[in-house]
């Protein structure tokens, strides 16, 4: 499997076979997954707590580190996937609609090269 040829809807049956095979349909429900989302999201980021960042080219060369790191968004990403498919939330729909959302938010004219939060004002 690879991005170039794998479908969401792929994932989605790799990671519902996976939870069946084990019987852990009812541990996967919205407040369970969202923390466990949370939980995995707070791993990723203490492999990077405290290095500074121009030190992350550096700490990810090391294939151990990397290894991990891509472990930690592999499970951010199977609990994202499990969450959507326990909600029933079309995954690419959502992202394409939050994504017109995010262009209306943050045209790129305004926003080239820079952020800031706006207000209801702008």
């Amino acid at each position: 499997m690879n991005d170039n040829q794998t479908t969401i809807s792929e994932l989605r049956r790799l990671v519902t076979e996976f939870v069946a095979q084990r019987r852990w349909e009812k541990y996967h429900d919205a407040k369970n997954l969202s923390m466990a989302v949370a939980i995995e999201a707070a791993e990723l980021m203490e492999h990077f707590q405290w290095a500074r960042s121009e030190e992350l080219d550096e700490l990810l060369a090391d294939p151990d580190l990397r290894a991990r790191v891509t472990d930690e968004v592999a499970d951010i990403a199977c609990f994202t996937l499990a969450l959507a498919i326990t909600l029933d939330i079309d995954l690419a729909a959502a992202i394409e609609q939050k994504m017109r959302k995010n262009a209306l938010k943050y045209p790129a004219e305004q926003f080239q090269g820079h952020y800031y939060k706006p207000t209801d004002q702008q």
